[in-house]
């Protein structure tokens, strides 16, 4: 039997080595789509501005981080969020000391003021697993039927969240003693969100309250992005 032509002989090889190549291709770009599937994303948010009965409210440079949890445990991810508020109160009324507000008559004050008499700014964010945090979601949470997580010494929060459940993190708040101008700041707070197999989704909201003859709220949401 002759043996095979050096020409054929090379292009055997050649075919051998290409396809041996595609594999390498291939798995590389599979490795590749695996890491960058669990690296983390950094969202952009855009800035906000509400303006309500005696009060302005902005929302500046706010971003947010994603990445997956640490538990890895496919229910799980960690959202590290900065961003800067900030209210303008100029009509804002003098507080001493706080305590009860009474009105013109001595009446307590209504929508929670009299619980602790005096002006606030907090904010937070709104998480939602399973559900789009719309319009539908943020009055389901201030009817009152989701629970609250407030900041930790840590700067950060960790939420227990399932399905079709709404939850508020409060990150900070500020009493507004007399008119100004008053900003809270957070950088990279973070929030573990753990038991939601479905997809996560959050935004930002800042209230402002206003107690006196003139009671007001306002609120300011952000836009919402997805944790995943």
């Amino acid at each position: 039997m002759k043996s095979p032509s050096p020409a054929r002989a090379t292009s055997a090889q050649l075919s051998i080595g290409a396809r041996l190549a595609g594999a390498a291709a291939l798995s590389a770009f599979g490795f590749l789509s695996t890491g960058s599937a669990h690296a983390d994303v950094l969202i952009p948010l855009p800035d906000g501005r509400e303006a309500g009965p005696g009060v302005t409210i902005t929302r500046t440079a706010e971003s947010a981080l994603v990445s997956p949890s640490m538990a890895a445990n496919g229910a799980g991810r960690v959202a590290w969020v900065s961003g800067t508020v900030t209210a303008e109160a100029p009509h804002a009324p003098v507080v001493e000391r706080p305590g009860p507000y009474l009105g013109p008559e001595n009446w307590p004050g209504t929508n929670n003021s009299s619980t602790h008499g005096v002006s606030q700014v907090n904010t937070g964010y709104i998480v939602g697993c399973q559900v789009s945090i719309g319009d539908k979601a943020i009055s389901l949470g201030l009817s009152g039927s989701v629970s609250s997580s407030q900041i930790g010494v840590s700067g950060s929060a960790g939420i227990q969240i399932g399905p079709g459940e709404v939850e508020f993190v409060q990150i900070g708040i500020k009493d507004i003693f007399k008119p100004g101008t008053y900003t809270l700041g957070y950088k990279d707070f973070e929030m573990e969100i753990q038991g939601c197999g479905g997809y996560a989704q959050a935004r930002s909201y800042t209230v402002v309250e206003i107690i006196g003859d003139h009671y007001s709220k306002t609120t300011l949401y952000g836009a919402p992005f997805s944790i995943g």
